[in-house]
């Protein structure tokens, strides 16, 4: 009886153990996370200026009504959309190459991978910055390709709507191939060699080794890679807001679903529970599209 009550007060102390450890992350979670969503899709409902009058006036479902016959946001979604289907598949690609190649036995291999990851450490800010020089007119890109004879004459990358966004698009892929490629790197560790072994015995190519043997194991890396691309991607906003200013120029060729949020939230009045709205959508869209990208990687959800 003394051992079964000696046992039973060392499970509740084990508990109350976890329940401490546990608290200060479900705190901090349901205040900055949980609370937020829900109080997101409160204001949705309603028209309020929480920089000014927090009056609350319930609207129902016209924000969301006024969301669908928004041009501007359409024209949001469609950039976004068209900076999604190039960006997330390109380093995707690229990571798992690189990853690919610096796994083989390389010299100085571990340096190149530290040259390849400090685009990484770089905020977007500073990057944005340099590529908006790169790509100015009088920028060194223009410079090659006018001195070169590819171009006749300069072009205006950051300020031509055919080609803006394509400068961002560009920017994000250079900066976020490294980290994916580094968590492509650990995967690649798990492989078994005598796989390789076996099947260079078989006398298959390293094309062949790459699509049979790598691309398989990794796989489950794979999804993760693309959902944390799909997620990052539809939130696309510091780039987009410091190469337009703002503005989501030229001729919105910049404006995405981010920036227009912000854009209502905070620089239009009484439109805080509109960009609510916007947010509501966007979180459903990445959450379809999410559970899509799992599907066609046949992975269980």
């Amino acid at each position: 009886m003394l051992k079964e009550k000696k046992s039973n007060s060392k499970k509740r102390g084990e508990v109350l153990q976890g329940l401490g450890f546990v608290t200060p992350t479900v705190l901090i979670l349901g205040t900055f996370v949980l609370f937020s969503v829900i109080y997101s899709i409160f204001i949705s409902f309603t028209k309020v200026n929480l920089l000014g009058d927090t009056s609350y006036k319930f609207v129902g479902l016209q924000n969301y009504i006024n969301l669908f016959q928004d041009e501007r946001i359409w024209i949001a979604f469609k950039n976004t959309f068209n900076y999604v289907i190039v960006v997330v598949p390109a380093q995707t690609f690229l990571a798992l190459v690189l990853a690919y190649v610096l796994n083989q036995k390389l010299k100085a291999k571990n340096l190149i991978r530290t040259v390849l990851f400090l685009p990484t450490l770089t905020s977007s800010a500073v990057l944005t910055m340099i590529f908006m020089f790169l790509f100015s007119v009088n920028g060194p890109i223009n410079q090659f390709l006018v001195s070169s004879g590819i171009m006749d004459q300069a072009i205006n990358f950051t300020g031509d709507p055919k080609f803006a966004l394509k400068v961002i698009m560009a920017m994000n892929i250079w900066s976020t191939v490294p980290f994916f490629m580094t968590i492509y790197l650990a995967g690649l560790q798990d492989i078994p060699e005598t796989l390789y072994e076996a099947a260079s015995i078989d006398g298959a190519t390293s094309v062949q080794k790459f699509f049979k043997i790598t691309v398989p194991n990794i796989a489950p890396i794979t999804v993760f890679v693309v959902l944390q691309g799909l997620i990052g991607c539809f939130q696309i906003f510091d780039q987009a807001y410091i190469f337009s200013n703002g503005s989501g120029g030229p001729q919105n060729s910049t404006l995405t679903v981010a920036l227009s949020m912000y854009q209502y939230a905070f620089k239009t009045s009484g439109t805080m529970g509109y960009a609510a709205a916007i947010a509501v959508v966007l979180a459903v869209v990445i959450f379809i599209v999410a559970i899509i990208a799992k599907k066609l990687q046949k992975e269980d959800i």
